[in-house]
């Protein structure tokens, strides 16, 4: 895990990850907001914030905006992030999440697995956005490795992953790897 924060209440309307760089740490934390985090990562100064869609950092570059992101009700929210460098073929264990998972590449190409199929995604900047509690294997496909950040914003009262040994993927991922 790169970092996580208890960001408590979320509004009614629909949320986003909003992701930003910065010249320096001291300019990112005082753009950064309570639902902000501000990480340094595969060279850069980032800060990663959920808010509505219209948000924006005072300062620094716009990178993306995901979602939005299919949140359920709940008193309050923590944000993890992750960041993963993956060679092409190379998996994430079969897991599940409580919430929605947003994902960033920086490079490279993704593809998620889940019971009703398949999600690719190809090149620098490709996003996805995956609803909570559906098992999903995570895999790099593509010639080059794989750079992203994910994001899973979940109840702050219930785990953000869970292992998951009673579903297995029908190999739609593996097929992609072998086709490129």
């Amino acid at each position: 895990m790169l970092a996580r924060n208890d960001i408590g209440a979320l509004s009614n309307q629909p949320v986003y990850w909003h992701i930003e760089t910065f010249p320096d740490e001291g300019s990112a934390l005082m753009a950064k907001d309570a639902a902000g985090t501000v990480v340094s990562d595969f060279g850069k100064v980032w800060l990663f914030t959920i808010a509505g869609k219209a948000w924006h950092a005072k300062g620094g570059t716009h990178v993306a905006t995901i979602g939005p992101l299919p949140v359920d009700k709940a008193d309050a929210f923590t944000a993890e992030y992750v960041h993963s460098f993956f060679t092409p073929g190379t998996t994430a264990p079969i897991h599940k999440h409580s919430g929605p998972e947003g994902f960033y590449a920086i490079e490279g190409d993704t593809c998620l697995e889940m019971p009703g199929g398949a999600h690719t995604g190809y090149g620098q900047g490709n996003t996805a956005v995956m609803n909570g509690g559906e098992p999903m294997l995570l895999m790099a496909i593509g010639t080059t490795p794989r750079k992203a950040f994910a994001l899973v914003l979940h109840d702050s009262t219930l785990p953000a992953t869970t292992r998951v040994s009673t579903w297995k993927p029908a190999g739609l991922c593996a097929a992609k790897l072998a086709g490129n």
